[in-house]
């Protein structure tokens, strides 16, 4: 009995630090050629997978195309592709995550995603390396020892499209 008061206790206290750390970020894990990412699930609207996307003429070749999402347009963009890395074959994996930027809805292929948690941003550290697209922004230690990304939403609006 003792034992379940002190793991009650334990539990209200964690909570209630979790809840005073104010830099706290609800993000979206998921995966990209290999890389680990995530970003504030302020941006994703939801996750689609086994959407016919319609290719479109004379775009940059990281627009996949458009995809009809209950009557709207939206534009798909293939990461892998916007970040110079190889085209890769979509497997059932493979996702959308369908996005809302400065009130502009886009879609980003991702090769799947894996889950949402609570990222304190005291603990993102900047990326040590010059990279070409300036779209990955910080680097973050895992509970389970990966190395999770910073995925610009931002940064994404401002590629050329």
């Amino acid at each position: 009995m003792a034992d379940e008061i002190l793991s009650q206790e334990q539990e209200i206290e964690n909570s209630e630090n979790a809840q005073t750390s104010g830099n706290l970020q609800r993000c979206l894990t998921f995966e990209s050629n290999g890389l680990v990412m995530y970003m504030s699930t302020d941006y994703v609207i939801e996750i689609i997978n086994d959407h016919n996307i319609t290719p479109v003429p004379l775009v940059p070749s990281y627009v996949s195309g458009i995809i009809n999402l209950r009557g709207q347009v939206v534009p798909v963009v293939d990461i892998r592709v916007l970040m110079d890395e190889e085209v890769k074959e979509y497997t059932s994996k493979t996702c959308i995550i369908i996005l809302t930027i400065d009130g502009t809805t886009m879609g980003i292929i991702v090769d799947n995603v894996r889950q949402v948690v609570d990222i304190d941003l005291d603990d993102v550290h900047p990326i040590p390396v010059r990279q070409r697209k300036k779209l990955l922004t910080g680097m973050l230690n895992m509970s389970d020892g990966t190395v999770a990304m910073a995925f610009d939403c931002e940064a994404l609006m401002n590629v050329q499209m």
